[in-house]
């Protein structure tokens, strides 16, 4: 499945309170919530899930842990990306084995590969997988920068997730003929959204999930740009804070406040400071006083 719609939230990935193992019962609570709020997919194992934390065995059993709670009501986008050609192949093939919709790859970020080296590496995920593949475009992190006509020529590539800050660069990909695109930066979902984009990746609906689905409600299937603009005000400082602190431990706070369990972030990263998470709290209280139609 590669045609999504609706709001995909980037999922956290919840940890014991020690920080020593992911809490799978937390997960499946996270993520039954998350589809009663009318989501329109799940994202586990991307970079707001901590995915470069995880031991391999650990991301699988995200993968196994998502899929099974999702049963099926919508579809899930398992994060597969590793520096090694080997791991990213063995990590896809798990995922569709385990029941993914598709798979979700940055770039190798270590040492940016060649444009011939990076249409290899994604031939041989291409080439041992069915499901599509979800291109991840965050090239501050991959140090790796595609055209649109180099995004359509790479193998399995039938989507992308933009989280590359670029609104010219995103309009150029909305309106052109290469792979679908998913916004994936947090503070443009509505100019995405009311430029056509079906779908965003989003970690703001891992913590408010019943307003970001409302906006993609009014922008996409309801066409009420007042209503939605209303909305957007209050969501967007939401995302602004976000985007202003360690986005990680952001959604992770966010989400404890309107009543997720995560359990810590994991080193390197660490909490929010008191003032961001004051500043925080009052975004998301604001963003909750009118309940969602």
């Amino acid at each position: 499945m590669s045609d999504f719609h609706g709001v995909l939230p980037a999922l956290l990935t919840p940890f014991t309170e020690d920080g020593s193992a992911i809490d799978t019962e937390a997960l499946t609570a996270n993520v039954e919530r998350l589809i009663a709020a009318g989501v329109g997919g799940l994202v586990p194992g991307g970079s707001t899930g901590e995915f470069t934390t995880l031991t391999n065995a650990e991301r699988r059993l995200l993968v196994e842990t998502v899929v099974k709670a999702a049963d099926g009501h919508v579809p899930v986008v398992a994060g597969t990306a590793a520096l090694s050609t080997r791991e990213t192949v063995e990590l896809s093939v798990h995922a569709e084995q385990a029941g993914a919709a598709a798979v979700m790859i940055i770039p190798p970020f270590y040492d940016a590969p060649s444009w011939r080296e990076l249409k290899a590496h994604f031939q041989a995920v291409a080439d041992a997988i069915s499901i599509p593949v979800m291109y991840y475009n965050m090239p501050g992190v991959s140090g790796t920068t595609l055209t649109a006509e180099q995004l359509a020529e790479l193998p399995g590539v039938t989507c992308l997730k933009d989280t590359g800050g670029d609104a010219t660069y995103a309009q150029a990909l909305i309106h052109g003929d290469g792979p679908t695109l998913l916004n994936g930066f947090d503070t443009h979902t509505f100019h995405a959204l009311a430029a056509g984009v079906e779908a965003v990746v989003w970690g703001t609906a891992s913590v408010l999930p019943e307003q970001c689905v409302e906006l993609h409600r009014l922008l996409i299937d309801d066409i009420d740009l007042p209503a939605a603009r209303e909305l957007w005000a209050r969501l967007w400082a939401v995302c602004d804070v976000l985007e202003s602190v360690a986005y990680t431990a952001g959604v992770k706070a966010g989400a404890r406040l309107t009543g997720f369990t995560t359990g810590p972030v994991r080193g390197p990263l660490l909490e929010l400071e008191d003032a961001d998470r004051v500043r925080l709290a009052a975004a998301i209280e604001a963003a909750t006083v009118s309940s969602v139609r």
